[in-house]
């Protein structure tokens, strides 16, 4: 398995990474359970509209891994853990080879995570599950995206190595 760096404090272009971003979210405080916030039209993170979907996230298991070419992911972690793996294969790019590690989710790791086009990522529930939120810039296309198997040899990283420790 590659070097694999891990951030949890909000920041632009993460492990040299261009366009992957971490912000800080909020949470407000009511009678009978939080509000969370996820993206807002004037946020920086935000490149459009396309759609919202959730992707449930069962104990031990892995989805992975995707890579969009026109789409831009918005990612946050309302409910559970969840650890997220971003790759960077892109031949243009000064970080080409990197591994990053960001974990999102309640309480403490409440964040949005802005992967741009053209990297490979997956993702593996801490603990008990999890509820992924995936905002969109474009409608899904199955045309645009690519899929490799989670235990792909393209890819510097063993999720069961990951899985194990």
């Amino acid at each position: 398995m590659g070097t694999v760096a891990s951030f949890t404090t909000p920041c632009n272009d993460i492990g040299g990474i261009e366009g992957l971003h971490l912000a800080g979210l909020g949470e407000i405080a009511a009678e009978g359970g939080p509000v969370l916030h996820m993206v807002r039209k004037d946020s920086p993170l935000f490149t459009g509209f396309g759609e919202v979907y959730f992707s449930e996230v069962e104990p031990g298991m892995v989805k992975a891994w995707k890579r969009h070419q026109r789409q831009t992911q918005l990612f946050a972690v309302p409910h559970g853990l969840v650890d997220i793996i971003v790759f960077d294969s892109r031949e243009d790019s000064p970080a080409r080879g990197k591994l990053v590690h960001v974990r999102l989710g309640r309480p403490d790791h409440y964040r949005l995570l802005r992967v741009p086009p053209r990297l490979w990522y997956g993702f593996c529930a801490c603990g008990d599950g999890a509820i992924l939120c995936n905002c969109a810039d474009i409608p899904h296309d199955p045309e645009e995206s690519e899929r490799l198997p989670a235990n792909s040899p393209e890819l510097p990283f063993s999720w069961k190595d990951w899985l194990e420790r």
